[in-house]
């Protein structure tokens, strides 16, 4: 059980839920997540989850879109999200809100509720993702892989590292973090978000950092040819 008297138990989490769909956005528990809110639609959001447990359920659609933007209305959603709890907050003098959520828990949507105030809502289902609740650092795995990998993956993205940093940060928050903001597919990231453990996220990752290395190097090879 965790120490932090602000954390959730599963008999606190809701059957309803704000949904913000985002494209190409990845949230994961324990996860933080930063976001700038201005559609009139999710200030409402925003504010409704302020006055409830300040939950908002992070989900991509499953069709493609612009990374980073909200989804429009009646696009279809992969069934697998994630609540994040909202941290902290700030009001904007041009009328957006810059927030922060911290991952909680996976859902699964079980169906979408009438729109209120403009935003989307749905029945969720936490109770396949219960683990979710607790941390998962004694799942061991390949760390000497992933960031022998990853030197050679950041190079080619041109992403600057701290990587005393890095060679510090525990296993789950080094996979989650990295899971959350590597430049990876929409569809990537969803493989990533239904992961069963810690361990299968890891080898997933490492799998798609390999795949893209390979790519490069046979584009650098056809380029030269």
């Amino acid at each position: 059980m965790s120490d932090n008297p602000f954390d959730l138990n599963f008999k606190d989490l809701p059957a309803e839920l704000p949904l913000f769909p985002l494209n190409g956005v990845l949230l994961l528990p324990r996860g933080r997540l930063p976001l700038n809110v201005f559609e009139p639609r999710y200030l409402n959001m925003v504010e409704h989850a302020l006055g409830q447990r300040r939950l908002i359920g992070i989900v991509q659609p499953s069709v493609d879109g612009r990374a980073g933007l909200s989804a429009p209305d009646g696009t279809a959603l992969y069934r697998t999200g994630c609540a994040g709890r909202i941290t902290s907050f700030q009001e904007t003098r041009d009328g957006q809100i810059q927030l922060t959520l911290r991952g909680v828990c996976r859902f699964d949507i079980v169906d979408e509720l009438a729109l209120l105030d403009g935003f989307r809502r749905a029945n969720a289902d936490f109770a396949p993702y219960k683990t979710d609740l607790s941390s998962d650092d004694a799942t061991a795995i390949d760390r000497q892989r992933l960031l022998s990998d990853l030197h050679a993956y950041f190079e080619m993205e041109n992403i600057e590292a701290d990587w005393e940093t890095i060679k510090q940060t525990p296993d789950e928050r080094l996979v989650t973090t990295l899971a959350m903001v590597c430049p990876f597919e929409p569809q990537e990231k969803q493989a990533l978000l239904e992961s069963p453990d810690l361990a299968h996220r890891c080898k997933l990752i490492i799998g798609l950092i390999e795949s893209a290395l390979r790519r490069d190097d046979n584009g650098g090879t056809a380029a030269m040819n």
